[in-house]
């Protein structure tokens, strides 16, 4: 895989955290709600594997939402800025060699 397919599968990771804290968040007053998880876990070559699970305990936890939600935030911006670097890196080579 390049580069871009990388980050992408990153962003894409980044995506689904600040879906599942933001549906965390939305359903924190519903009795008997269980916190979406989301689980990462690296795939060589392949990016990233993400899988999004129910968490055991019953009831909200919205510091460590909000927290997920920055650092999500943060993850997004990381990986679309490793996507601009690698097209830039390209768009050089390519003028280099014209």
């Amino acid at each position: 895989m390049n580069v871009a397919s990388i980050a992408l599968s990153g962003v894409q990771a980044a995506s689904t955290r600040l879906d599942a804290a933001a549906n965390n968040i939305a359903n924190s007053q519903t009795p008997g709600f269980r916190r979406d998880q989301v689980m990462q876990q690296t795939q060589e070559q392949e990016g990233v594997l993400t899988v999004v699970g129910k968490a055991q305990e019953v009831g909200p936890d919205l510091a460590a939402d909000l927290v997920e939600q920055m650092q999500a935030t943060y993850a997004f911006r990381a990986n679309l800025r490793t996507i601009e670097a690698e097209k830039r890196m390209t768009g050089s080579l390519l003028d280099m060699q014209a």
